[in-house]
């Protein structure tokens, strides 16, 4: 491709190409002027500044019509092919074909966010968009923004928020919490007492040195300890240590609702009213409107949302 000397266009008012082809499709300063809806005058105007960067006349009247000199007959053709690709450009829609688009999508997610969403959007993913492949990586709140800065991330789904005006975001989910417990190890009463609660050993998730875990900022505003016995970075094994061990633990009640059925355990409301932020999904602004990025994030609002409306069936029932 040729390179383009811009120091050289930027010297020229590219409007005036404009007025250069209406004037060769109108063959005259009147009607180009109409053409355009400017004055007649401001036709004249752009008419004398191209025959002075020119050095050519370009339209001679001959009677009642301007005829183009041969400079200007050489520049019609071009100039009316370059103004044709740049309203091309302008108007332009990005073509997104889930079924055929071939790239590496990057999510970071926050706490549980990854195992409610990773399973179904890998199923969806493989059904709709097989040319989708997904790379996922645990996000805390304070390196989210950075991380879709840098590009390293293309969507962030968690407890996380639009900080800046470089980024976009959408409320999906206010969290609950719920108790979650093996009945063949703990013989509760539901619903659980708060005396029972905060005796009873707990095993909590932690992504911190914290044995009070991800509840920690939550019972700090209530100044109260729970009796944390283990604690693990991961979901999965906080449930597998309920399942095999006396103790009860704390998760957000989507979790519960979708994986302690599947480990034998029994939910039920926690006595205390612990406040949690609200799940939200955030993206760079310069992916605010490309096609697969929007694809992608009502896919995730889809299923977040339909997940939701099923394990609230599953605990109706």
């Amino acid at each position: 491709m040729q390179s383009i000397d811009h120091f050289d266009l930027r010297s020229f008012d590219l409007n005036l190409l404009v007025a250069f082809d209406a004037l060769m499709q109108e063959r005259s300063v009147t009607r180009a002027a109409a053409r355009l809806k400017v004055g007649q005058p401001a036709m004249s105007h752009s008419l004398s500044t191209l025959r002075v960067l020119l050095q050519d006349e370009l339209f001679v009247r001959v009677g009642t019509v301007m005829q183009p000199t041969p400079r200007a007959a050489v520049l019609a053709g071009p100039v009316r092919a370059a103004l044709g690709q740049m309203q091309a450009a302008l108007h332009a829609t990005p073509e997104f074909d889930p079924a055929t688009e071939q790239r590496t999508v990057r999510l970071g997610f926050s706490s549980e966010v990854e195992l409610l969403l990773i399973p179904e959007l890998t199923a969806v993913l493989r059904r709709s968009a097989p040319g989708l492949r997904l790379l996922s990586r645990p996000t805390e709140r304070n390196e989210a923004h950075r991380l879709l800065d840098e590009g390293a991330l293309d969507v962030a789904v968690g407890c996380f928020e639009a900080v800046a005006q470089r980024h976009r975001s959408q409320f999906l989910f206010e969290q609950a919490l719920s108790c979650v417990y093996n009945p063949k190890h703990i013989a509760l009463k539901t619903p659980i007492s708060l005396a029972d609660y905060l005796s009873l050993p707990h095993a909590l998730v932690t992504l911190t040195n914290s044995l009070q875990g991800c509840l920690e900022a939550a019972l700090d505003e209530i100044e109260t300890e729970l009796n944390v016995v283990s604690a693990s970075s991961e979901f999965l094994s906080v449930l597998a240590t309920v399942a095999a061990s006396p103790v009860i633990t704390t998760i957000p009640t989507r979790m519960a609702r979708l994986y302690g059925p599947r480990f034998g355990l029994t939910l039920c409301p926690t006595p205390l009213k612990l406040r949690l932020p609200a799940v939200s999904m955030v993206w760079p602004l310069q992916l605010d409107r490309d096609a697969a990025s929007v694809w992608l994030r009502n896919t995730i609002a889809d299923i977040l949302h339909a997940t939701e409306r099923a394990a609230c069936r599953v605990a109706a029932e």
